[in-house]
């Protein structure tokens, strides 16, 4: 009988991640500093009119450009709602005796790779199914129907007057895997940055930008999304992360994290997000 040799390697077997999209799919023009709600005003217009020339009208209303009509101002209020910690502590010995692979910084680093940016995204995503602003009815996609259906998107979107860039078109593997199949679609990804690839970004398609994101953090149902990122807001308050080496009751590294964070849909910019559910079942 021979006893064969077993090794340890000082490496961990680390989970398959994906970085956020938040970033690029959100408007980061408002700032929370100092506030935990902000108000946005929301400004009527007045109706065009035909000019009374010949002061026919002038008994009815005084003014030859037509009834003076106020305009409205009137508020939404953006309220944080998403307020999120964690907690964990490493024993010295565990660190030690684990060569050093159970450190703080790197368990910090994996929680929020692996936790914390999959939980945001799913909250944005969330947000933006459910409030946006056209839902055609569920339907099936298959690689005959689906490029019609992101044109439509486009459609929608154009008929919105939503400026023609930057638009994103968001599909899960499962939609991207119809995409590939249909005979009218060719992704171009000549010109995606380094920088966007890392945060999902696959290529163009007629104008829209193709990001992919895992089924983990989309809805159930979910077909795709068409958006302009300034129709959602998505601040991150607060990030707070402690690490306190020794604390009382534990001889090792106690960790902290806190992040405040939120997603809104704007009113007035609703039909910028185009939503295409598929059947659950």
């Amino acid at each position: 009988m021979i006893n064969l040799v077993t090794t340890f390697q000082p490496l961990v077997d680390e989970k398959f991640s994906t970085e956020s999209k938040s970033s690029i799919l959100s408007s980061q023009n408002f700032s929370w500093t100092g506030a935990h709600s902000i108000k946005l005003y929301k400004i009527s217009t007045s109706p065009m009119n035909d000019y009374d020339r010949a002061g026919t009208n002038t008994a009815t209303n005084w003014s030859r450009y037509g009834a003076v009509a106020s305009l409205d101002a009137t508020t939404e209020e953006l309220t944080l709602t998403r307020d999120r910690s964690f907690t964990f502590c490493l024993d010295a010995l565990d660190s030690d005796e684990t060569a050093q692979q159970l450190s703080a910084a790197s368990a910090l680093e994996r929680e929020l790779r692996e936790v914390a940016i999959p939980e945001i995204d799913s909250y944005l995503f969330g947000v933006a199914c459910d409030k946006s602003g056209t839902k055609p009815a569920e339907l099936a996609l298959t690689p005959q129907n689906i490029y019609g259906e992101i044109i439509k998107a486009s459609l929608s979107l154009d008929d919105a007057q939503v400026p023609d860039s930057p638009r994103y078109l968001v599909v899960s593997p499962q939609t991207y895997y119809i995409m590939k199949q249909s005979a009218n679609i060719l992704l171009s990804g000549t010109e995606v940055a380094a920088d966007m690839g890392i945060r999902g970004v696959i290529g163009t398609l007629d104008g829209l930008t193709v990001v992919k994101v895992p089924a983990s953090r989309l809805p159930a149902g979910f077909g795709f999304l068409v958006l302009s990122p300034e129709a959602l807001v998505c601040p991150t308050k607060l990030q707070d992360f402690q690490t306190h080496l020794n604390p009382p009751g534990l001889s090792g590294t106690l960790v902290e994290g806190r992040i405040v964070y939120d997603c809104f849909a704007l009113d007035n910019k609703a039909k910028a997000i185009y939503y295409q559910a598929q059947p659950t079942a």
